[in-house]
């Protein structure tokens, strides 16, 4: 039995998993067709539905999985008179297809469930985010003692990869309890495409992780997607300051924002 793309949509919301979904919106004169006719492409490039088929599909189908890959949708124009002029087809009208990427929440993984990972897991959770809670120390890994995550992984930072696909929606926040315990788990998460990795503490205690990942033959090119010390400077002091200080930086990091003040100059007298 072949899956509904309603029924579809119903199981990528639930499973916070990505697709793209094309609808034609616009249809003037012979077009394959009707307005309101949807295909649904997941990243793997398979799909279900379809907008006309032939050539028309195969460039929407390019088009979504570009639109999975940049989170931007897409409307799109397509004349179907003369291929030779590259248009799509030969039936002689014109089609119009909105693609609309349907991307799950970002993902903030925090690793160390001391006082300021916790404060981060309420925050981000609160800003929208999926949130993931990671600690060595199964006790503190748990929903009890570290409310609010929706998922939870008490192994070492080194197998996360292992757990969970890290793509570019991740961020990683690491609230570890010392340099060492960064040291021993970072590189394989330098090797993924995350969005974001921070590391709490002082510049002191980065440059003894730096030098301890250097022994271990990390490059320097794979440190530098290091933020660390993490967060803006807001003078914060308590778990929860700090928190804010390090979801801004994320919030800047994922919007591109500047993370300068918008008020400019001197108020007027």
């Amino acid at each position: 039995m072949n899956k509904s793309i309603s029924q579809a949509l119903f199981e990528i919301e639930q499973n916070n998993e990505s697709a793209a979904l094309c609808t034609v919106v616009r249809s003037q004169g012979s077009t394959p067709r009707h307005v309101g006719s949807k295909m649904l492409v997941y990243p793997d490039g398979h799909f279900i539905g379809t907008v006309g088929g032939g050539d028309l599909e195969h460039r929407v189908l390019d088009e979504a999985l570009m639109a999975l890959g940049d989170g931007e949708p897409r409307y799109l124009h397509y004349n179907m008179a003369d291929p030779s002029r590259g248009d799509v087809g030969v039936c002689g009208g014109q089609v119009e297809v909105f693609v609309e990427p349907l991307l799950p929440p970002p993902l903030v993984v925090v690793i160390g469930a001391g006082h300021v990972g916790k404060a981060v897991v309420h925050l981000a959770k609160w800003l929208g985010f999926r949130v993931a809670v990671s600690d060595d120390r199964a006790e503190f890994c748990t929903p009890e003692t570290t409310p609010g995550g929706d998922a939870y992984y008490p192994v070492t930072m080194d197998k996360l990869p292992e757990h969970f696909k890290i793509n570019k929606r991740t961020y990683f926040i690491l609230t570890t309890r010392g340099s060492s315990v960064d040291a021993a788990g970072l590189a394989p998460l330098l090797d993924s495409p995350a969005a974001y990795i921070g590391v709490i503490g002082s510049k002191r205690r980065w440059a003894a992780t730096v030098k301890e990942l250097k022994e271990k033959g990390v490059s320097d090119e794979q440190i530098a997607k290091v933020h660390s010390p993490m967060g803006l400077e807001l003078q914060a002091e308590t778990p929860e300051e700090i928190a804010v200080s390090i979801m801004a930086e994320v919030l800047m990091i994922r919007d591109k924002g500047t993370g300068k003040q918008m008020k400019v100059g001197k108020p007027t007298e």
